[in-house]
């Protein structure tokens, strides 16, 4: 099996300036540093920089990776705005889909607007970047970027195209409860568990009916989870049926197979709130798996929350578009790497904790990114 950096080594660059040769300073050098300054918690390029330019982390670059020079923050910026996000991101999926069994997973899917580029001059419209996550795991696989968020619907079909989902559960929210969406999962080889919401109002209104009916309602699988956290008491009950020739308009989804619900009572200090969640989905699910597949679909939406604590993604200040989407596949190399390690060893320390490691000991950053991925399958 070929080690993570071999993976990145042969990225495509934009010819930019005259094509790039390469010279003293090569792409993959700039790409490993990245990194490396990302393991160690490094938010932007100017602190990597910094960080690379030292003379005991040049000593450890030198010994551990054979790189001999670091060129000027200049210089080394615009290597890192010459590689092609695309093949970028290419590589990256190559490396997890190699390395990591994708079959029978739960894959959660959305979108994350790095709110700085909301106001640079340099961008038409916020940068909007669609990931695909293997749930269980905790491990990004994909990632599409587009300009804006109304254009998430159209980049998620791409996204699936362009990955290996067969056998696996696709989980998305109502923003993609779209009938090509669904098709364009069954015919990569998944099956798909839709969040529906008002952007399906016939459909909201049929499965919302049918669970208040309480006939209706006690005929279907029923299961309850209840969770305490921080003096807030969290009980979740799902509601599902196999039972869907009620349904109308059940054959424009393809291979729907089952229907549910989800109440969510929460109860703090202040009170009592009490919500509705309605889903479909192509594979047949007790309650007790709606439960737990509904639940999974928060999974990318803590990697979200994940670069914003540790990186800042949404303070970066970029200004090339191909620098941003490079460095937000960098941090997720980094999140990879760490989750992974994390799950290997059974680590309950921090991400924050492994990083400040990596800060003191660069040495560290050996531990956390050269293992074999394989060993989670």
């Amino acid at each position: 099996m070929k080690s993570v950096r071999e993976y990145f080594e042969e990225v495509e660059t934009v010819e930019e300036k005259g094509e790039y040769k390469g010279y003293f300073f090569s792409v993959s050098a700039a790409i490993t540093i990245a990194i490396l300054g990302s393991f160690c918690g490094l938010r932007n390029m100017k602190q990597i920089h910094q960080w690379a330019s030292n003379e005991k982390i040049r000593e450890f670059l030198r010994e551990q990776f054979g790189i001999e020079y670091m060129v000027c923050y200049s210089w080394y910026t615009q290597v890192l705005g010459m590689i092609k996000p695309e093949s970028f991101g290419a590589c990256f999926t190559k490396w997890v889909l190699d390395s990591v069994k994708t079959s029978g997973a739960t894959l959660s899917l959305d979108g994350k607007t790095v709110c700085s580029t909301a106001n640079m001059k340099s961008y038409q419209n916020p940068l909007h970047i669609v990931s695909a996550q293997l749930a269980q795991l905790g491990i990004t696989f994909g990632q599409r970027a587009v300009d804006g968020k109304s254009n998430e619907i159209p980049a998620v079909r791409e996204l699936l195209g362009m990955l290996e989902i067969a056998g696996c559960l696709v989980v998305a929210d109502a923003l993609n409860c779209q009938k090509e969406t669904a098709k364009t999962i069954i015919e990569n080889g998944g099956d798909y568990l839709l969040s529906v919401k008002d952007n399906q109002p016939n459909l909201k209104s049929e499965i919302a009916d049918y669970v208040a009916d309480s006939i209706c309602r006690n005929a279907m699988d029923r299961a309850t989870k209840q969770e305490k956290n921080r003096g807030r008491i969290e009980k979740r009950t799902a509601y599902s049926t196999c039972d869907i020739e009620w349904v109308f308009g059940k054959e424009e989804w393809p291979c729907l197979a089952c229907v549910g619900a989800i109440n969510t009572q929460f109860e703090t200090e202040s009170g009592k709130t009490n919500e509705w969640h309605y889903y479909i989905s192509s594979r047949p699910l007790s309650a007790e798996q709606l439960l737990h597949h509904a639940r999974l679909e928060w999974s990318v939406e803590t990697m979200h929350w994940l670069l914003d604590v540790h990186f800042s993604e949404d303070s970066c200040r970029a200004l090339e578009q191909r620098t941003q989407e490079n460095l937000n596949i960098i941090r997720k190399i980094v999140l990879n790497s760490l989750r992974l390690y994390k799950n290997l060893h059974y680590s309950k320390a921090a991400f924050s904790h492994l990083m400040l490691d990596c800060l003191i000991d660069p040495a560290r950053i050996l531990d956390y990114w050269a293992f074999d991925l394989g060993a989670q399958n």
